[in-house]
Formats: structure tokens, sequence, C-alpha cells
């Protein structure tokens, strides 16, 4: 896949260009399936499939609150490449890229730059200023200036709406396996392990890896999680708590790992953690051996949930996201 992050570096409008576009946050199924619909149309019309997106996310720019965001930037390229689309526009987003009308938007981007011969979109997009270029305005620009508009419907699974606003509700509720369904793969955590206080393994036997958090992204819901850690293109099994180790008085958002199996320095070492089950709310012990005592038998559940799950490990299990 070919990244352009500037209008200036496409030199001409690309053959028979199949456009979606939008923001993929997450890049879940109802994405995905936008992505089907653009690369399927161009293998089968000699075109050439584009998308669309921005960066930072709109919301980050126009709300002074901005929004806690499923994937970052570079989990989201990879995961366009992933559903087979060959060019991907990640148009820088200023608030005067906003003030953009829509048909200034789409004469000047999606037909001058692009050359747009059909366009795909959700049943919900909207863009421009004021948020103008609705279905009904797309549908009839495409006819005045000579391009297609595909709408892609609305898709649920398990009665839940396919949505990045849902996925989001359902990760900070812990709800991990409604997330993976929407997703279509588990929801994931990164970062570089952090050389923390190393109490897990010299005061409990539990070594851990500790990745810090920050308040302001997108956080699971604080407890404890049966995980898969990914590290060096290989995938272990491993039992996580995601707070602020209350026990010992900490006041820093982490979370602490063990993971099964392994023995190895990775300090420094970037991980991706796989959270594939909520086990049980973060808890204060009075005694540290009551602590040891609830651990093991986190970890005996969290086998027994990788067993469980062994036959169903996905390509988010993969370790692509680091090429």
């Amino acid at each position: 896949m070919k990244i352009y992050r500037d209008l200036q570096e496409i030199k001409k409008p690309f053959a028979r260009a199949f456009v979606t576009i939008g923001n993929f946050d997450g890049v879940h199924l109802g994405h995905q399936m936008l992505f089907s619909e653009v690369v399927g149309k161009a293998y089968n019309q000699d075109g050439e499939s584009v998308a669309v997106t921005f960066d930072p996310h709109p919301l980050k720019v126009l709300r002074p609150d901005g929004i806690r965001l499923i994937s970052t930037t570079e989990q989201k390229i990879n995961l366009i490449a992933m559903a087979g689309v060959e060019h991907l526009l990640i148009l820088p987003f200023t608030k005067e890229l906003a003030a953009t009308t829509a048909r200034d938007f789409v004469q000047n981007i999606l037909v001058d730059t692009i050359g747009v011969r059909e366009l795909v979109v959700g049943y919900d997009y909207a863009f421009g200023k004021g948020r103008e270029g609705n279905i009904d305005f797309l549908k009839q620009i495409g006819q005045e200036l000579g391009f297609g508009v595909t709408v892609v419907e609305a898709h649920y699974e398990n009665g839940m709406l396919v949505s990045s606003t849902k996925i989001r509700e359902l990760v900070t509720e812990g709800r991990m396996q409604d997330a993976r369904r929407l997703l279509g793969r588990y929801y994931q955590i990164h970062g570089e392990v952090q050389r923390g206080r190393q109490r897990g393994g010299r005061e409990l036997g539990f070594p851990t890896a500790n990745l810090k958090l920050s308040e302001e992204d997108l956080c699971p819901k604080r407890g404890v999680y049966v995980t898969q850690v990914i590290h060096g293109g290989k995938v272990y099994g491993g039992v996580s708590n995601i707070g602020y180790n209350p026990t010992f008085g900490e006041n820093k958002l982490v979370a602490e790992t063990h993971i099964f199996d392994f023995n190895s320095d990775i300090y420094g070492h970037p991980i991706k953690i796989n959270l594939l089950r909520y086990l049980r709310g973060e808890k204060k012990f009075d005694r540290i051996e009551d602590l040891i005592a609830q651990i093991k038998l986190d970890i005996v559940t969290a086998k027994q949930v990788l067993q469980d799950a062994e036959g169903e490990q996905l390509f988010s299990c993969e370790d692509k996201w680091s090429r």
C-alpha cells in the first residue's frame, strides 16, 4: 500500500479510482466492509482502490476535550493495508480544512486530485463545513460531476450496531468479548516495557511487564484481564492488571502483565497486549499473602480461558504492527 500525507504527493489522478473516506478509528467490521467494497470494485473494473482519512482525528481538533481513540495512526495504517487497499491518503486535519465546504472538498480533492470514479461511504457519513456533505449531497454532486456513490448500510453483530462509539463504550465497560465481535479482532494496548518497582518478582513471585497508560487515551475498565502478549513474533499467555495497584498505594495508571512461560529481559522493548476477558475489578488487599493467593487463582482461570481461545486466534495475534 502506498501512503500519501500531502495532496502534493499525488502527481496525477489515479486511473479509475474507487474511493472510500472516513476517520476509520479502530478499523472495525463496518470499516472493513467499506474497504472490501472499494477493493472488489477496483479489481473487477481494472481500477485502483483508494482510502482517505485524517490525522489527527477531526474531533481532536474541533473539541477542546478531544476524543479517546481506539487505534493509533500507525495501527490504522497497518490494518487498512491488511484490507488490501492500494493507496491511502492521510490528510492533515486543521481548522482550515474543517472550514472547507463540502463542494470544494469534492471538487478539489476527490475529483481533481484523486480522480474519483466511484465513492463508497458508510450510511451515516457526512463531512465538510457544518457536515453539509451528507449522503443526499454526495449523490447529487456525483451526478453533476460524473462519479457514482455507493452507500454501505449499517452492520450489526449480536444485535449491536458496529460503530467506533459503541466499541469505545464496550472497552470502558470491560466487555472485551463484545468489543472483539465488533472489531473482528481482540482489543489491543501496546507500548514499551517500563522499569517499575519490581515488586512483582521480588515480593510476589510473579514478575510483570509494565506499560504506562495515559488517562487521555481510551483505557479499559480498571481490573484484571486474561491477555495474550505479542513479542518478538511470538504470542504468550498472560494475566494483566490495569489500574493503580491499590495494595501498594500507587498513583500511576499502568498495565502490569505477568507473562506465562517467559523469562527474558524486555525492559525498553515494545510489546502488544490483546485483552481477551475481564476477570475481576481491582482490589486492595490487607495482606500480601492474600494478594498472592488471588493472583494464583487468576492465573488458573486465565490459562483455562486461553486454552479455550487457542482455536480462535485472529490476525491481531500476528506481529505485523512492528513492520
